[in-house]
């Protein structure tokens, strides 16, 4: 909180501070007034830069312009084709490998402090090692099933 002071204040006696009772506060909305500057600046300069490119760039619509394309290549065909199983088998894989990191870093961090923790000096290796056999036997799983064989044409698995 900001306090302002005039010159006639009188002061306590031996420390040197401000008499309580003569203490000024500003209100508590000034606080955040450069908070509330910042945003306005931010978003003023936004629209400024759209509006900007608005009224100065060029707009041709072209035919080449307008034709859809993925990564530079013409697509060929119904948008709504159909896709392998496979995608989305690597798509949810990802996903469980992700999670395990999620879970693997924490207990990396705190793996010192977990004796102090648990009570038990192996309790965090022992966890930690069944978590990572329930991952890998999920691993052998689908390399079994053969999801991440992409050379076996077998179609949908």
């Amino acid at each position: 909180m900001v306090t302002l002071i005039s010159k006639e204040t009188p002061r306590d006696a031996g420390n040197g501070l401000p008499s309580k009772d003569r203490m000024q506060t500003t209100h508590y909305f000034w606080n955040y007034l450069p908070l509330l500057l910042q945003i306005l600046a931010a978003v003023g300069m936004g629209t400024a830069m759209v509006t900007g490119s608005f009224f100065i760039g060029r707009h041709r619509r072209t035919i080449s312009k307008l034709e859809t394309y993925e990564c530079g290549i013409v697509s060929e065909g119904n948008a709504r084709g159909r896709f392998s199983v496979r995608f989305y088998m690597v798509a949810m894989l990802f996903i469980l490998f992700d999670v395990e990191a999620v879970f693997l870093l924490p207990w990396a961090v705190i793996y010192r402090q977990l004796p102090a923790i648990t009570g038990s000096r192996f309790f965090g290796f022992w966890e930690m090692l069944v978590y990572l056999g329930f991952v890998l036997v999920g691993f052998f799983y689908i390399i079994k099933k053969g999801v991440l064989d992409w050379a076996a044409d077998r179609g949908d698995l």
